[in-house]
C-alpha cells in the first residue's frame, strides 16, 4: 500500500466477492420470448451493491455502466448467476466487475452471456462522497484485474476528451455529405 494515501485498512478482493443466482421465470421474458435485458441489468446492479457496498462498509450508488454486451441471450427457465467483484478502488469510487452466466438445467450447458464492469461511488450519512478502503490484491488475478481496470479508465477518459472535441467541431452543414450512404432521410428544412 502506498503510505499516506489511505486512513482505512485494506480489504481483500475476496472479502466482498458475491454470487447471486436466480431462475428465469416468464414474467423476465422480452416480447422475443428471451429474458429482457432491462432484468439482467437490474440483478447486475444489484451485484454490484452488493460487492461495492461490503466493500465500501457504506451505501453505494452506481455512477456507471462499462461493457454491457449481451453476447449470448438468456432463455426463459435457465439459472442465471451472476459473479461480481470489486476490481479496482480509487478514493471514493469502486469498479465491480460482474460476469455473467446462464445454466440449461436439462442440458447441464453453460454459457457466459456477458461480463460488464459498474463504476460506483461510496456515499455517508450525509449523501456525500466518502473515501472506502484500499483493495488488498492477493493473487495474480486481483492484479490483473485491477490493471485491467486502470486501463478502461484511462481509455474512457481519452474517448471523452477526443469525442468532446470532435463534437464541439462538428457542424451540421459540413456533416451533411456524410449521411449520404446511411440508412436516413433529410427532412426538407435540411435538404
Amino acid at each position: 500500500m502506498n503510505p499516506g494515501l489511505a486512513t482505512l485498512p485494506p480489504k481483500p478482493v475476496s472479502h466482498s466477492r458475491t454470487t447471486l443466482t436466480e431462475l428465469m421465470i416468464p414474467a423476465y421474458a422480452n416480447f422475443g420470448g428471451r429474458v429482457h435485458g432491462g432484468t439482467l441489468l437490474s440483478l447486475m446492479d444489484k451485484v454490484a451493491y452488493a460487492c461495492a457496498a461490503k466493500h465500501a462498509g457504506q451505501y453505494c450508488v452506481t455512477v456507471s455502466v462499462d461493457g454491457v454486451n449481451f453476447r449470448q441471450p438468456v432463455e426463459v427457465g435457465e439459472l442465471v448467476s451472476l459473479m461480481g467483484s470489486v476490481n479496482y478502488v480509487g478514493r471514493t469510487s469502486l469498479v465491480v466487475g460482474i460476469k455473467v452466466i446462464a445454466e440449461n438445467v436439462k442440458t447441464g450447458s453453460v454459457k457466459h452471456t456477458n461480463t460488464s464492469y459498474f463504476t460506483m461511488v461510496a456515499k455517508d450519512d450525509a449523501d456525500q462522497p466518502t473515501e472506502v478502503p484500499p483493495l488488498l490484491l492477493e493473487t495474480t488475478d486481483d492484479v490483473r484485474r485491477f490493471l485491467e481496470a486502470m486501463k478502461r479508465k484511462e481509455l474512457r477518459a481519452a474517448f471523452s476528451e477526443h469525442f468532446d472535441n470532435a463534437r464541439t467541431r462538428m457542424l451540421v452543414a459540413d456533416g451533411l455529405e456524410l449521411l449520404r450512404n446511411e440508412r436516413v432521410v433529410l427532412g426538407n428544412e435540411l435538404t
